[in-house]
Formats: structure tokens, C-alpha cells, sequence
């Protein structure tokens, strides 16, 4: 099957269309998660921005980061800075992602992410989401939530592949979660983070067999091995 490729058609389209409803050039944010499925880490949330004055000459390797070898991603990740015209990612960690839902969660690591942007002043006007669902703007039911900001939202399915924008986002994410992974992985030795970044590998759940739930779980998943009320492998480490 042949592989998609990243284009600016989208973005370029609704750049068009934002800047002149608002007489003005716009920023879009294009936006991916990293993280969701793991059982252990962070969720991070990564937001590339760019305007109808960035060049289309987007890093010629950018694809979706799960199509890209782990060195192809870091090889990518300071292009896609440079072409963009700022970059942020977000995060929410395990405990976050017990207490508020992983769409939540998902929500407070965006609205990190924003808020990096605006204190240096750059301030989002819309947003071209990866996936089918509009998770940005989900209601919550907690008061105490960070929230990102209420904007127009464009979902596109299989948008880490197709636009190119995205693309960048998915990498940034995906580089930054694997390196907050391996660096937790020298506190946590037991659970092999440093190649699995968090997800349900054999190697990881023999870990937790060995050395019961860490700080960094999400206790509140149905974990591989782990019975739920009270079981030894519930014991935190």
C-alpha cells in the first residue's frame, strides 16, 4: 500500500478562508496527542503553528510520526521548529489522567501547551485536529480543570498523515513523550521505559509482576496483571 503524504492543502485552505472572515492573517494551530494508549507517563499534547506566511517547504521527510523510525524523528525535530512559527508540546501526567479521564487529560495538556504559546505571544485562532473527534472542545465536568481556549476546531481523520502541519505536531509530541520516558526510566528501572515509553509490552507488564505499580501508572486503567482492589501488584513504588 502506498504510504500517504503530507500536503498544506488543508491548512492553506482554511487559512484562506479564517483571515478573510477576520480580516487578517490567522493562526492555525495544528495539533496531535501522543501518549493516549499507554499505561504508564504522561499524555502530551504537541501544537504547531503556522500563518499564510509560512513556506511551503515543509521538512521533505515529515510524515506521521508512527510511520518514522525513532532516529528519523529526531532527526526531524528541529526542522519542523524551524519551519513552523512556533511549537509547543503539553502534558498531563498519570495522576491528572486518574482523577480527570484521559479526554481530560487530554484537555489540560492542550491547554498547557496554549498557554506556553501566548506568554510568547502567540495567540491561536483555530485549530486543525488530528482524528474524528472534537476532544478539544468536549465538556468537562470539573471546575478545576485548565481548559484550552475555546476556538473554532477542524477535525481531519488520518490528519498526522495527511496535512502536513499535523504531521510536524505528531513528531514534536512523539519525541518529547519518548524522551520524558526514558528519562523516568532511570527512576523507575523495573518496567523497561525506555524502549516500551509507557505501553503494555510483555517486558512491561512482567515489571509490574516484579515490582507492583509506580507513581507514574494510571491506576485507575485495567492493566494487564493487575487485579483491581487490593491485589499485591497494586502496591505503589
Amino acid at each position: 500500500m502506498a504510504q500517504t503524504l503530507p500536503s498544506r492543502a488543508t491548512e492553506k485552505e482554511l487559512l484562506a478562508r479564517y483571515s478573510r472572515r477576520a480580516g487578517r492573517s490567522v493562526n492555525l494551530a495544528g495539533v496531535d496527542e501522543v501518549g493516549r494508549g499507554a499505561i504508564a507517563g504522561p499524555v502530551g499534547v504537541g501544537i504547531c503553528v503556522v500563518d499564510a506566511n509560512t513556506d511551503d517547504g515543509f521538512p521533505c521527510r515529515l510524515r506521521d510520526s508512527k510511520l518514522l523510525s525513532p532516529r528519523m524523528r529526531q532527526n526531524l525535530a528541529e526542522p519542523c521548529i524551524q519551519w513552523v512559527k512556533a511549537a509547543a508540546v503539553g502534558y498531563a501526567e498519570a495522576p491528572e489522567i486518574d482523577r480527570y479521564g484521559i479526554v481530560g487529560a487530554m484537555q489540560i495538556a492542550a491547554a498547557r501547551g496554549a498557554e506556553d504559546l501566548r506568554a510568547r505571544g502567540i495567540t491561536l485562532d483555530l485549530v486543525l485536529l488530528d482524528g474524528s473527534h472534537d476532544w478539544w472542545s468536549a465538556p468537562t465536568l470539573f471546575a478545576d480543570m485548565p481548559l484550552p481556549p475555546a476556538l473554532p476546531v477542524q477535525t481531519e481523520v488520518k490528519g498526522d498523515a495527511r496535512c502536513a502541519v499535523v504531521a510536524a505536531a505528531s513528531v514534536l509530541a512523539k519525541v518529547g513523550r519518548d524522551k520524558i520516558m526514558e528519562d523516568l526510566s532511570q527512576s523507575y528501572p523495573a518496567y523497561g521505559w525506555e524502549k516500551n515509553k509507557g505501553y503494555a509490552t510483555k517486558a512491561h507488564i512482567a515489571g509490574i509482576g516484579r515490582a507492583g505499580l509506580s507513581a507514574q501508572h494510571r491506576k485507575s486503567w485495567k492493566i494487564p496483571g493487575v487485579k483491581q482492589g487490593g491485589s499485591d501488584n497494586n502496591r505503589v513504588v
